[in-house]
């Protein structure tokens, strides 16, 4: 099969609705992609669940490389720890690659007194509870995000969770709370309209495009989060299929008009091999893992 592979169309099942930066990553590379594999590549959004109905969809999908899942984070790494039980096994997926990474980052609107992360943490010390922060939802990224950040800050917030970015972020506009956790990819406009500032960012480093803005880790040691967005077959799915799938993801990412592409969605490239991968999510679902127990986190 190996030999032959692909003989038809690839089915990219992506976890989320249209429009957001896991519905447009594929999408930016999918010509690319059929260049490279002389097949089209067929995009279908499953939405629902936090990712798991996607999930599931590819997880008892045949293991042939011709069926494969698009997920940030959540149904990769996070869910298993949130949810009782799961109709998949996260760690049994075939990891093909991460694309790219996307840093987290701690905004406040334009009138929000602190300047940055220290400023913050010592407001919100002086006010337990006080402060209030949005998020995606209970045991979104950037739920999580803003728990990990409390614990490592040694300070109590306020969680109001949404059902999404867009509510949230509408909400942080109008002054109904006073910070989220959101990846720039959707938050960054209103960054460069004046409306939000970006206190500090998730990555281990600061981001190019936000040369003046302190990485969060710069305050508090050792923070890291950002949100990424990788690939993954069926269990059990072929070796030589994977290998060939990821190289065409690792090949189409450096193309410089992909990147340029993605960098208009602040993303990163990354490209990982399928050994990177698996290491990286094994880190990453530890990490989510502790942050939900400790928290105490549990799902509506």
């Amino acid at each position: 099969m190996a030999d032959v592979f692909p003989s038809k169309p690839i089915r990219l099942i992506v976890s989320n609705p249209p429009g957001g930066t896991v519905d447009l990553l594929p999408r930016i590379l999918a010509d690319k992609l059929r260049q490279q594999l002389g097949q089209p590549i067929v995009i279908e959004n499953k939405a629902g669940a936090a990712g798991n109905l996607a999930a599931e969809a590819v997880f008892r999908a045949e293991p042939d490389g011709y069926t494969l899942l698009v997920s940030p984070p959540p149904a990769l790494v996070i869910n298993q720890s949130l949810y009782p039980k799961l109709a998949f096994d996260p760690q049994a997926f075939t990891p093909v690659s991460v694309m790219a990474k996307v840093p987290n980052a701690l905004l406040v609107r334009q009138d929000f007194p602190a300047k940055n992360i220290a400023e913050f943490i010592a407001y919100a010390k002086a006010r337990p509870k006080a402060v209030t922060y949005a998020s995606q939802g209970n045991g979104s990224t950037s739920h999580l995000t803003a728990e990990l950040f409390s614990t490592m800050g040694s300070i109590s917030m306020l969680h109001v969770p949404y059902k999404g970015s867009s509510p949230a972020l509408n909400d942080l506009l109008g002054g109904q709370v006073h910070a989220m956790f959101d990846n720039l990819g959707a938050s960054l406009e209103h960054v460069k309209a004046g409306k939000l500032k970006v206190l500090g960012v998730g990555s281990a480093t600061r981001v190019p495009f936000l040369p003046d803005v302190q990485a969060i880790s710069e305050t508090l040691t050792g923070f890291e989060a950002v949100t990424w967005f990788g690939i993954v077959a069926p269990p059990k799915t072929p070796a030589q299929v994977v290998e060939k799938l990821s190289a065409a993801v690792a090949d189409a990412l450096r193309d410089e008009g992909i990147r340029t592409q993605l960098g208009k969605l602040s993303a990163t490239s990354v490209g990982s091999t399928p050994v990177e991968m698996g290491a990286f999510m094994k880190i990453e679902a530890s990490q989510w893992g502790g942050v939900i127990r400790s928290a105490n986190v549990k799902i509506d």
